[in-house]
């Protein structure tokens, strides 16, 4: 009897197989671990899906808590700050914030039904809706600015719920050329946000661009560097990691971190639904944040693109459905635990390219660890204990491997084709804007400014744009013109193919 193609049901113990274009079986998308396989894992087992052994697991997991901390709280600090909370409540909005990241992450990472991609994908709260929440909270007052905000991110994230199915179909408008035109928009977006974390972080921090802050940066880029080059086996994947440690122990005599947030943070705090009132539901709210949620879902889309790449597990329609429900539900969830809205954190693909770990199940543990930062307040103090500078140094190597990365892709999707150079020049000019001049769109309706803002969106759309018009429209027909035009008399024409 021949060989069955289809997987077994003693647990996966059997690779799943699809028949091939001829007829024979071919292993899903993906490569096994091969003789990296850690004890436990079968031979056959993809590398998204090995688990890792315990003290691993955990401290890989906290290596992308460290990458993403800094991007989780300043949301919430923002926000709150606009809308004149209280020191208290300011606290408690951080810990919602690390609490429902923390949820998001392993939905998105470990899944049920048809909800998370199932790949090494860290969600958390979304910077795209920061400056749409001040204007709410501008327009409705202090009082009823979060119920408002709450109300609203709840519509957006049902309607990203609901809308997946339909939003992944354009899967096919991705082809390598937009996918490596995104990546690296992704890592050159980022690269600012280091280079000002590398100063202090904020305009009005105590030592703001002081050449001990940004010598301090230096310091933990340079560990970072020779952990990665010297250091072998599991300590050269914890690079990251030991670099953040170094570098925060030689800020403590330059006088660039205190003790004073350990101090002051509560050791326990469970999350209080709705603590700052019912969700309201505001009419021209509702609008803002769904843009809100577009521009995020058009994010993470390509953030899940890449990560595909990255880890060689193709995110496929499925896997962008899922994959954006998760994002969806949690955004829809995270207002009841006082959050906001959740999306891809791409300084974790990063992280992933750099380490080359490529477990969910490393991330999903990060994603327990947010959890248990929301539900202790004093151990989140504790790792916001790293200084912005320290966080600097080591971005510009993470988001710099984002950006390779997309090189690495652009250099596989035939750049000898000159539609290809010219959509690959535009994307990212019109994607570097707002990044080089993030007030360019200031005078530009609302909805424009919200979309373009982000020079991630603001690519990726141009990409998609100007990959419709060189390779969809009409491509059959100049395709077949062009094969006509290039035979030798008396040559069969071959059938023309669409890109």
């Amino acid at each position: 009897m021949a060989p069955s193609n289809t997987s077994s049901n003693d647990g996966g113990s059997t690779p799943a197989r699809t028949p091939g274009p001829n007829g024979a079986s071919t292993r899903l998308p993906g490569k096994p671990s091969g003789p990296g396989t850690h004890p436990g894992t079968h031979p056959g087992t993809h590398p998204v899906d090995e688990v890792l052994p315990p003290v691993k697991l955990f401290s890989t997991g906290l290596q992308h808590v460290a990458a993403m901390y800094a991007g989780v709280v300043a949301p919430p600090l923002i926000v709150g700050a606009g809308v004149g909370l209280s020191a208290a409540d300011l606290a408690l909005l951080i810990s919602a914030s690390l609490f429902t990241a923390g949820l998001a992450t392993l939905l998105q990472t470990l899944g049920i039904w048809r909800i998370g991609a199932r790949l090494p994908f860290v969600n958390g709260v979304s910077f795209a809706g920061v400056a749409p929440m001040i204007a709410i909270a501008k327009e409705h007052g202090p009082k009823d600015a979060l119920p408002v905000i709450f109300g609203a991110v709840i519509v957006a994230g049902a309607l990203c719920f609901l809308a997946a199915p339909y939003f992944c179909k354009l899967i096919r408008f991705f082809p390598p050329v937009v996918q490596g035109t995104v990546i690296t928009l992704i890592g050159v977006s980022l690269l600012p946000v280091a280079v000002n974390w590398a100063r202090g972080g904020s305009p009005g921090a105590p030592g703001y661009g002081s050449m001990r802050a940004i010598g301090l940066a230096a310091i933990t880029l340079a560990a970072v560097v020779l952990c990665n080059r010297l250091l072998r086996g599991f300590w050269q994947q914890l690079s990251l990691l030991v670099g953040l440690a170094f570098g925060t122990l030689i800020a403590f005599p330059l006088g660039l971190a205190d003790f004073g947030a350990v101090r002051d943070a509560e050791v326990f705090a469970l999350p209080s639904p709705f603590h700052f009132g019912a969700p309201a539901f505001d009419a021209a709210a509702i609008v803002s944040m769904c843009i809100v949620m577009v521009v995020s879902m058009t994010e993470s889309t390509a953030d899940m693109l890449a990560l595909g790449k990255i880890v060689e597990r193709e995110a496929d329609e499925p896997a962008l459905a899922a994959g954006l429900r998760a994002d969806g539900l949690a955004t829809a969830l995270s207002p009841v635990f006082n959050g906001f809205a959740a999306s891809a954190f791409a300084q974790n693909i990063g992280l992933v390219a750099l380490t080359k770990i490529r477990s969910r199940f490393v991330v999903a543990a990060g994603g327990g660890i947010l959890i248990l930062l929301g539900l202790f307040p004093v151990l989140g103090s504790v790792v916001s204990l790293v200084p912005q500078p320290v966080l600097g140094g080591a971005g510009i190597v993470l988001f710099g491997t984002v950006a390779a990365s997309g090189i690495r892709t652009l250099a596989e999707a035939g750049m000898e084709s000159s539609a290809n150079t010219i959509l690959v020049s535009v994307s990212l000019g019109v994607g570097i804007i707002p990044i080089a001049v993030p007030n360019f769109y200031d005078s530009f309706p609302e909805a424009v400014r919200t979309l373009m803002h982000s020079g991630i969106s603001a690519g990726c759309v141009m990409a998609v744009l100007l990959n419709l018009l060189f390779h969809h429209v009409g491509a059959a027909r100049r395709s077949g013109s062009e094969s006509r035009s290039d035979q030798a008399p008396g040559a069969t024409v071959p059938t023309a193919t669409p890109s």
